[in-house]
């Protein structure tokens, strides 16, 4: 299969051949091979400066990351039966982890699909395309899906804000099948209600399945505060695994209704308080009336999405560890997380010793996660390895 051909200036080669998977716009030669000539979702076959084939990519000229690669096998056609062995890779390895239905099943480099991510919800299947490239491939991926999975309804998330950075409609689209009023998920043995059409994300964030699970163990007989409670998925196993008490807070008075619904489903309803606020005013007011927690677990969403926005974020990181820990009780846990790519773990580390000194606090980590298997981490991508989270034991100082 001949494809158009990209050539990258000299040197710039080193990165792909380390187990990259990006060209940026100003690696290209544009004497040799001009941007200009491409049309966003071309496929090409790069070249190192000397000719040599590194694979097939494909490019969009209008991007910074304009080229992504999707094979370093120079002679093959990227087609229906290309997608089909690289989903079927995926699912086999899902298969071996999971005994049901309930996980990511694509993690774009990862799994060898740039810009694609699917999270599985049983029958249902919550997709985002993110880039130009990804979404001339659209009707391919629906039904090599359809044939692998039988799936009941298949929606496209299109809002996502990496799709305006490849000039893509951010309108949602049900592809196929109908979503059901209420759509339902096992976790952990826990049971939840999810809203895939209006929930964040594709609906649901499975990455953080195996320490949730770990906090719920350490839980019982504990005041919990779940910060950033979205829709429970800390809070709701924290009671059933025998917390006495679990207080949920989350701007999104939507997800918390769905995270209300998902107390009442695994009876422990009793247990919850779902409060609506901004985060960092509740634990003010928290920290004014006095109020203490035995736990509290702090995920919030990524506050650095930008490499220029690390000073501003560190410091919101920062003041919402220092603010946690001021309404921590005495021999109280602290679970620490953020899914900022930029905020590296060392950065973390350091944002939770500097606020256990600052209050005189002594903390201790007694285990740290990651993302889950159903987000494997290539090694030669960085970006994929994004979650960090800090399992804190915290008392008055020695």
């Amino acid at each position: 299969m001949s494809y158009p051909e990209l050539f990258l200036k000299k040197n710039e080669d080193k990165r792909l051949r380390q187990g990259h998977l990006w060209v940026f716009s100003n690696e290209v030669d544009s004497q040799r091979s001009p941007l200009e000539q491409f049309t966003a979702g071309d496929l090409v076959l790069v070249h190192d400066s000397g000719g040599k084939a590194l694979g097939i990519a494909y490019l969009n000229p209008h991007a910074l990351i304009c080229a992504r690669l999707l094979t370093r096998k120079t002679n093959i056609k990227i087609s229906e039966s290309f997608f089909k062995a690289r989903l079927t890779q995926a699912l086999g390895l899902r298969e071996r982890l999971f005994d049901k239905p309930y996980y990511r099943l694509v993690f774009g480099e990862s799994d060898g699909l740039p810009g694609l991510v699917i999270d599985r919800f049983g029958a249902v299947l919550s997709v985002q395309i993110t880039t130009a490239g990804m979404e001339r491939y659209k009707e391919v991926l629906v039904k090599v899906l359809l044939e692998l999975l039988t799936p009941t309804a298949i929606l496209l998330k299109n809002d996502n804000s990496q799709r305006q950075l490849e000039n893509l409609s951010l309108e949602p689209e049900l592809v196929y099948g109908e979503l059901p009023e209420q759509l339902l998920i096992e976790e952990n043995d826990v049971r939840f209600i999810v809203n895939v059409a209006e929930g964040q994300k594709t609906g649901w964030f499975y990455d953080h399945r195996n320490s949730r699970a770990q906090f719920a163990r350490a839980c019982h007989g504990l005041k919990v505060l779940d910060l950033f409670s979205y829709a429970g998925a800390w809070g709701i196993p924290a009671a059933v695994a025998g917390a006495a008490e679990v207080c949920c807070v989350d701007s999104s008075e939507s997800a918390l209704a769905l995270a209300s619904a998902s107390a009442d489903l695994n009876q422990v309803r009793d247990k919850m308080q779902f409060v609506r606020s901004d985060v960092f005013e509740f634990l003010k007011q928290a920290r004014e009336q006095q109020q203490h927690y035995d736990a509290i677990i702090l995920d919030p969403p990524a506050l650095i999405k930008r490499k220029k926005d690390f000073k501003a974020g560190y410091e919101a990181y920062r003041r919402l560890n220092h603010l946690a820990l001021q309404v921590l009780s005495n021999n109280g846990i602290l679970v620490s997380a953020s899914c900022s790519h930029h905020l590296s773990r060392d950065n973390l580390h350091e944002i939770l010793r500097s606020s256990a000194r600052h209050i005189d606090r002594h903390l201790v980590f007694f285990g740290n996660g990651s993302q889950g298997p159903d987000h494997p981490i290539h090694p030669a991508l960085p970006e994929t390895d994004y979650l960090k989270t800090f399992f804190c034991a915290v008392s008055s100082r020695l």
